[in-house]
């Protein structure tokens, strides 16, 4: 039987003025604007306790039935990047080579990507990101977990955040599959690899390409 939760009075909550409101969100849009996926990065060290601050954000995300069904691997030893690039490419090799259809490869023409990943190497972290497909108790016993991927996803969206408000960069990569990080992070079968994030400052040389985003009419309908 689940535990039963109790209830306090919401705490914290300063209702804004509309101007304040307003102000808030597009200072936000304009901060979350100059948010870029870079692919170059530098290999000068980042705080952990950074790293550390913006997982508890994650940590907060919501989630079905307050499972919290993520776990967060933090990958800064050299040697581990090595393994874990080594096998990224062997994926990506197979992905490039016969695995993804010409469709999606033309997709991804413009953008210049290729096999070889040396950014997992050269960035101070890697955060593994795993999504628990059913929890797992002292004694053995197995418990449903609900929403998982949408969970994981919400929590993985507010890090992404984290990092760029903490003024960091970073990069969703998903070599497919990625049943290699739970070898070399030694994570149990219980936990499915979810993303990859790449994670530290820019290279000084650092490119993005130039992406043109869709308008507020085309990903929204006020009714």
């Amino acid at each position: 039987m689940e535990k039963s939760f109790g209830f306090e009075p919401l705490s914290g909550y300063v209702r804004p003025s509309q101007e304040e409101m307003k102000d808030r969100a597009q200072s936000f849009f304009a901060s979350m604007r100059a948010r870029r996926t870079v692919r170059h990065f530098s290999d000068q060290a980042v705080p952990e306790s950074v790293i550390a601050d913006c997982l508890r954000a994650a940590g907060t995300a919501p989630n079905g039935a307050n499972k919290q069904p993520w776990h967060f691997v933090v990958v800064a030893d050299p040697a581990l990047k090595s393994e874990i690039r080594k096998a990224a490419e062997e994926e990506e090799v197979a992905f490039y080579a016969h695995r993804a259809p010409q469709e999606w490869l033309d997709a991804l023409t413009p953008f210049g990507t290729d096999a070889e990943k040396p950014f997992l190497e050269t960035a101070p972290f890697l955060i593994a990101i795993f999504a628990e497909r059913f929890g797992v108790a002292a004694d053995g016993s197995k418990s449903k977990n609900y929403y998982v991927q949408e969970s994981v996803g919400i929590a993985t969206g507010i890090l992404i955040t984290a990092i760029h408000q903490a003024g960091l960069v970073s990069l969703t990569h998903t070599p497919s599959p990625m049943g290699f990080l739970n070898t070399l992070l030694h994570r149990p079968s219980n936990e499915h690899p979810f993303l990859l994030l790449v994670v530290g400052y820019p290279a000084a040389d650092a490119m993005v390409p130039v992406l043109p985003k869709k308008s507020l009419a085309e990903i929204a309908t006020f009714l």
